[in-house]
C-alpha cells in the first residue's frame, strides 16, 4: 500500500484493500472445505469411489428418464395412429417422397 502512495497512485489503495479483504476472506472459506473433507475420515480413495457411485447413479436415472419419455412418445404415436390410420399412411409416403428426393439430390455434384 505504501508503494502506490509512494508512486502517486494513492487513489487505488481503498480498492486494493477491498480486493486484498475479499481475497483473505474467500482463503479462508476455501480453507474449511478442506478441513471438512479431512474431518469426513474417508480416505480420498473412498471418496472417489462413492462419487463414482452417485455418477453411475445418476447416469441410470437419466436413461430411466429418456426411455420413459422415448416409451411415451411411442405411445402417443401409436395412440394417434390408431385413431387416425390415414396420418400414418400419409406420414409414410411423406418420408419416402423424401428419400427419394434425398437420392436425387447426389445426382447434383
Amino acid at each position: 500500500m505504501e508503494a502506490l502512495k509512494e508512486l502517486g497512485f494513492a487513489n487505488y489503495v481503498p480498492e486494493v484493500q477491498d480486493v486484498l479483504s475479499n481475497f483473505k476472506t474467500q482463503l479462508s472459506s476455501r480453507n474449511k472445505g478442506v478441513r471438512r473433507l479431512d474431518k469426513s475420515g474417508l480416505s480420498e480413495e473412498e471418496l472417489i469411489r462413492q462419487q463414482q457411485a452417485l455418477f453411475a447413479e445418476a447416469r441410470q436415472q437419466h436413461y430411466e428418464y429418456e426411455l420413459a419419455q422415448h416409451n411415451a412418445a411411442l405411445e402417443a404415436a401409436a395412440a394417434s395412429t390408431n385413431s387416425n390410420p390415414t396420418a400414418l399412411q400419409t406420414q409414410m409416403s411423406f418420408s419416402q417422397n423424401n428419400s427419394a428426393d434425398d437420392e436425387d439430390e447426389d445426382d447434383y455434384d
